[in-house]
């Protein structure tokens, strides 16, 4: 088994971030929540970092590995829907949700450098 390099790479690190204040900031939602918009967020947060430690195992077959990529990309956005109906019910402050929107857009970005520059991965 090869070294984990994919702890170090920055979509990772940024992704991680995100997901764990996610988590801190879902726990104020209501409790009638749980079970749906928490869930939700929650796990496509998560699985942003976790499709991208897949895409380190799969790196060397160059079709998985944007496979990949393209997975964690998609549920990064789905956590920007999932901001967007938090937003909507009144969960928290516009400003809130900008940071949150800038944090998740910032890995978006490093995700579609990471496509763009396969090679470096």
């Amino acid at each position: 088994m090869s070294s984990s390099k994919f702890r170090s790479w920055k979509a990772y690190e940024q992704s991680r971030k995100l997901s764990a204040s996610i988590f801190r900031l879902t726990a104020q939602f209501p409790k009638e929540e749980k079970y749906s918009l928490i869930d939700q967020i929650r796990r496509s947060s998560r699985s942003v970092s976790a499709n991208l430690a897949e895409s380190f195992a799969k790196r060397r077959y160059p079709k998985h590995f944007q496979a990949k990529l393209t997975d964690a990309s998609g549920e990064n956005y789905e956590t920007q829907a999932w901001l967007d109906a938090a937003l909507d019910c009144g969960y928290f402050e516009k400003e809130v949700y900008d940071r949150y929107l800038s944090a998740s857009e910032e890995v978006g970005m490093l995700l579609s450098y990471m496509s763009k520059h396969p090679d470096r991965y």
